[in-house]
């Protein structure tokens, strides 16, 4: 037979676990579950060097990112110099001072007289101001 004491209706309680007030009677501290916050410097303090960290980490990433896209540039660039024809210094210009004079040699213009029949025929004006960039000047 079942012991009266012993109904279901009522609960039976054990010591080990009451339960007052959210705490245990086992708990010596009520304020237990506030304890970190004895420890808020430390924690903020970590916390920001964390943060430092994450940033720069994030800004290494974003630096090794931007080298990659440069190299990418440059390599397009080289790839497109090779698909056209290209002035190269070392295949395009004389190597000896005989080739360099004779070049030089073929830009001459012209003589003298030619020259002063370029300025007789000018429609530059010989007096007037001359041009200095960032002036400005005014009609009078």
């Amino acid at each position: 037979m079942k012991d009266p004491s012993r109904s279901s209706t009522s609960p039976s309680i054990i010591s080990e676990d009451v339960i007052i007030n959210g705490h245990s009677h086992e708990d010596d501290n009520p304020f237990a579950e506030y304890m970190w916050m004895e420890n808020e410097e430390e924690f903020n303090r970590q916390a920001n060097l964390l943060l430092k960290q994450f940033l720069l980490i994030a800004q290494i990433e974003e630096e090794l990112w931007e080298e990659e896209f440069i190299e990418r540039c440059f390599q397009e660039m080289l790839e497109e110099e090779e698909e056209h024809e290209w002035f190269i210094p070392a295949r395009d210009l004389p190597q000896t001072m005989d080739q360099i004079q004779d070049q030089f040699n073929d830009l001459v213009i012209s003589d003298s007289s030619s020259l002063e029949d370029l300025v007789v025929k000018s429609n530059l004006n010989p007096n007037a101001k001359e041009f200095v960039p960032g002036v400005k000047y005014l009609n009078i």
